[in-house]
């Protein structure tokens, strides 16, 4: 794993948004505009996770959360304040801050990995999932590539359940990484046994051991 890599799990259960000093006044306007068009469930996961990134970031470079701007990047639409959506980045007085990101969300969990100055070029994804989530007929022949469905086909149960967690996590971390997102064909990702992913311990997460989790750095 990358020196200085930090992650760090935060648990939805029970959170809430709205109303005087919640989470939502640490959201930038066009945060807060997304989050209105979201459905009231998702709101407040929305809500509560981009809260707890600001709060992360803050605490890895020592800032107060409310001085920092957040300046999202996407390879389509750009980068700047008007965004609300891709790469997370903050800036500070214009500035960009030295600081990789990336979140990954479950239904009960946020994961979020961070990366203080980053060496020139590096790039950071990270995901996590459910295995739970994945028990559907088709999932194999639409995310993985041939050598992934063989290596699925081999196990049965919650076995076989792990394994297409942990390669969906492996891919959705990479493809943050690089930026591409799901507007690549994830089947053209092989990521059995691919340089720059790395496996993460629920020891070093956080996370409940029923959930898996891998992060990309490159």
């Amino acid at each position: 794993m990358e020196p200085g890599l930090v992650l760090q799990a935060v648990d939805l259960r029970g959170q809430s948004a709205g109303g005087p000093g919640s989470d939502v006044v640490l959201l930038e306007p066009v945060e807060a505009a997304r989050a209105a068009a979201m459905e009231p469930g998702a709101r407040a996961r929305f809500i509560a996770g981009r809260a707890a990134l600001r709060r992360f970031a803050a605490a890895l470079l020592e800032l107060p959360a409310g001085e920092l701007k957040a300046s999202y990047a996407c390879p389509r639409c750009g980068s700047g304040p008007a965004l609300a959506h891709g790469r997370p980045g903050y800036t500070r007085g214009g500035e960009p801050l030295p600081l990789l990101l990336s979140m990954a969300r479950t239904p009960q969990w946020i994961l979020l990995a961070g990366l203080p100055a980053p060496r020139a070029g590096m790039r950071l994804g990270v995901d996590a999932e459910d295995p739970a989530r994945l028990d559907f007929d088709g999932f194999d022949a639409v995310a993985l590539g041939p050598q992934e469905r063989h290596a699925v086909e081999n196990l049965a149960g919650q076995d076989q359940l792990r394994e297409r967690a942990r390669l969906w996590a492996r891919k959705e971390a990479w493809l943050k990484m690089t930026g591409e997102g799901l507007r690549r064909d994830p089947r053209a990702v092989d990521v059995l046994a691919r340089p720059g992913l790395t496996d993460l311990d629920p020891a070093d997460t956080g996370l409940p051991g029923t959930l898996v989790a891998a992060v990309a750095i490159g």
